[in-house]
């Protein structure tokens, strides 16, 4: 069988005998990218659990769950006699002020006009006439007062109507409901939310970030998000929240995050497990080695590249690492090998950038 496939580097074993060629990597060129972990989950944070504000039977559930409905859609009703009496008898209220301002008025217009003629016929004075002007505009002035307190009264009424009914306040999809055609509502039940409503259309990731390295995080900052449900997914974020206060988890101190997601896919649930990699910085296209084949310091990186099958010692400048790779910024050439080094030419606790 053969095999087809992008060789990075060139990689020998090292055997036992003196002719053991050393294992090497060819330089290469590539992205890398510095990122920064967050662990949390998906979030949906436009939920909303409705309820009745009135106690009756409900007499009608419109919906089902999972179902998508729109903004004021009437999601269910009760059956609630005394509270459409109520409505009926605030709107004969309202009719009959209606009323009593007009007739009100009509006497105020009539007083006026006697007056302005200068008399009538029953040899009333005009002070006698003035005082029948005032008591006429001051009934007219009580009867438009009646009526703002009826339309008041109807107000109320109708708002206690709508608590009979569950309306949804944004569009969204039903997620639950617990209510069924004839269930009584007590007042004990309306607490209890009915129908539990969730805009999928937002969904963000909120997660924790470590203070080690919190203070490289920034708002607006790009992310890759990861979801342990859908590995082969590939989404999008942006940082929009960093909390300034921290919390204690498991002994360390971290700091909530929050990410907007850019192109969410339609498997995305609330709750899924995801992880965040927060890109700190990025550098496409240069040359980089795995951190594995430098040797030296941190203040004086070094390899040693194969050069005519002769070991050749070189000091290095380093530039971004990714914990795994650092970019070479000179002392190597695109396809050079170097060599990796012994666990006695390397120390312990060389720096991983």
């Amino acid at each position: 069988m053969v095999v087809i496939g992008i060789v990075l580097g060139v990689v020998f074993t090292r055997g036992a005998g003196p002719e053991a060629v050393p294992t090497t990597f060819n330089v290469t060129r590539g992205d890398i990218v510095k990122t920064v972990l967050a662990d949390g989950s998906l979030v949906m944070p436009n939920k909303a659990y409705l309820s009745f504000g009135a106690t009756g039977t409900v007499t009608e559930v419109l919906v089902d769950e999972g179902n998508n409905v729109t903004k004021d859609q009437v999601l269910a009703r009760l059956d609630a006699p005394s509270l459409e009496s109520s409505v009926e008898m605030a709107e004969l209220q309202v009719e009959i002020a209606e009323e009593g301002v007009k007739a009100a008025r009509a006497q105020y217009e009539i007083a006026q006009i006697k007056l302005d003629e200068g008399g009538s016929p029953m040899g009333e004075s005009e002070e006698v006439l003035e005082e029948r002007v005032d008591a006429a505009k001051a009934s007219w002035e009580t009867a438009k007062l009646n009526l703002e307190i009826a339309e008041l009264s109807l107000e109320s009424a109708e708002l206690n109507l709508e608590k009979a009914v569950i309306v949804a306040p944004f569009d969204g999809v039903v997620a639950d409901i617990s209510i069924t055609e004839g269930k009584e509502i007590s007042t004990a039940a309306l607490a209890t939310p009915a129908i539990s409503l969730v805009d999928t259309s937002e969904i963000e990731m909120r997660g924790f970030i470590d203070e080690i390295d919190i203070a490289m995080v920034q708002l607006g900052q790009e992310a890759n998000i990861i979801l342990d449900a859908l590995p082969d997914e590939e989404v999008k974020g942006s940082v929009v929240f960093i909390s300034p206060v921290g919390t204690i988890l498991a002994g360390v101190v971290s700091y909530d995050t929050i990410i907007t997601l850019k192109n969410p896919v339609a498997e995305l649930r609330d709750g899924m497990s995801a992880t965040a990699e927060v890109i700190i910085e990025r550098h496409d296209d240069v040359l980089s080695i795995p951190n594995r084949y430098i040797r030296g310091t941190t203040e004086n990186p070094m390899v040693v590249v194969l050069v005519d099958e002769q070991e050749e010692e070189r000091e290095i400048t380093l530039g971004l690492s990714d914990g795994r790779n650092t970019e070479v910024l000179s002392g190597l050439q695109e396809g050079e090998k170097v060599i990796l080094p012994t666990s006695e030419e390397r120390p312990d606790g060389f720096f991983m950038m």
